[in-house]
């Protein structure tokens, strides 16, 4: 589109350019210099970092694991008879219910952990199946779930027991827990 230019516009440019002819451009050896941007401060990552950091160190010790046979995670509540650990190792109780936490970060997995333990106590379901996963898409291929969450357990007082799964049943990536009866 074409801008429409009146005489009295081109008087006034004709007028401008007579009058800077023989005008000679300034040489300037000066630039102008932008500051640097400040460096990116990732604020969240060092609160999170933080957060872990102090609950690992001010928080309650999560777990007294004792590890039998390997590296297989078993935890009785203090006060019950042995027997009640041997039973769940050897599946003599049912499982009930199941709760897999694969894909969830920590918080998820918390929150869905302690939801899912308050519906089973609700419903009378004494032995449950956790899976928290291997830990094999994990950085370092740790199992961070499989630690978080065997501390959860070993916290909560409606959790009597609780013990590695069976190979058919999730073996190192799965826990099954024993509630206390309603």
């Amino acid at each position: 589109m074409g801008r429409h230019t009146s005489p009295h516009d081109e008087e006034a440019g004709h007028l401008f350019r007579s009058a800077v002819a023989g005008a000679v451009p300034l040489a300037t050896d000066r630039f102008h210099h932008e500051p640097p941007p400040p460096p990116a401060i990732p604020r969240q990552r060092l609160a999170d970092e933080q957060a872990a950091l102090d609950e690992s160190l001010h928080g309650p010790a999560l777990l007294d694991l004792h590890l039998e046979g390997g590296d297989e995670a078993a935890w009785l509540r203090p006060g019950m008879a042995q027997s009640v650990l041997r039973d769940l190792r050897r599946g003599r109780w049912v499982t009930q219910a199941n709760l897999d936490l694969h894909g969830m970060n920590r918080e998820e997995a918390r929150r869905q952990l302690l939801v899912y333990l308050a519906e089973c106590r609700q419903l009378g379901l004494r032995c449950v199946r956790v899976v928290h996963g291997k830990g094999l898409r994990s950085p370092g291929r740790e199992p961070v779930l499989k630690k978080l969450v065997l501390g959860w357990l070993s916290q909560k007082q409606e959790v009597l027991a609780f013990c590695q799964s069976r190979a058919a049943e999730g073996g190192a990536g799965a826990v099954i827990v024993l509630l206390k009866a309603k």
